[in-house]
């Protein structure tokens, strides 16, 4: 269990070592300024938010020395040595082909559409000469979304 005297011992000592007032560490920790205060004064004991949220905004506070006073404080972090690494082998690069600019020759044949059928061309061959405007193309679409266009 936390002894709630010892830890605003250690938390005075965390407010001196950063050389912070009450108020500043509130806005540091993200918590109400009464909230501090309350601490300080004994009348509340440390919540597990607040301690966690003490330890996050100040990564020198050893979380088992702010609870228990074990521990130093500022927390010297281990060394912790690089693990050992094989020699890294790298790939030759792949060689890059070369890019040749060529120009597109136009080859394609010009698209004719289909006829139409005899029966069907006759009858409109006979409307033409009845009205002043000539049919040029028939378009036909299916249900399908496709579509047959035929030129007169």
């Amino acid at each position: 269990m936390v002894n709630s005297e010892e830890f605003i011992k250690r938390l005075e000592k965390i407010l001196e070592y950063y050389s912070l007032s009450a108020a500043v560490f509130a806005d540091k920790v993200s918590v109400q300024r009464s909230s501090i205060s309350h601490l300080l004064s004994g009348r509340n004991k440390p919540s597990l938010e607040f301690v966690m949220k003490v330890v996050n905004a100040y990564p020198e506070v050893n979380l088992y020395w702010l609870l228990n006073g074990k521990g130093t404080f500022p927390h010297k972090p281990e060394k912790q040595l690089p693990p050992p690494s094989a020699p890294q082998i790298t790939p030759p690069p792949a060689p890059i082909p070369e890019v040749k600019k060529t120009t597109p020759e136009k080859t394609q044949a010009p698209v004719t559409p289909p006829q139409l059928p005899l029966e069907f061309k006759e009858k409109l061959v006979e409307k033409k000469r009845d009205g002043k405007k000539v049919i040029e193309k028939v378009i036909l679409f299916y249900d399908d979304g496709s579509f047959e266009a035929y030129q007169l």
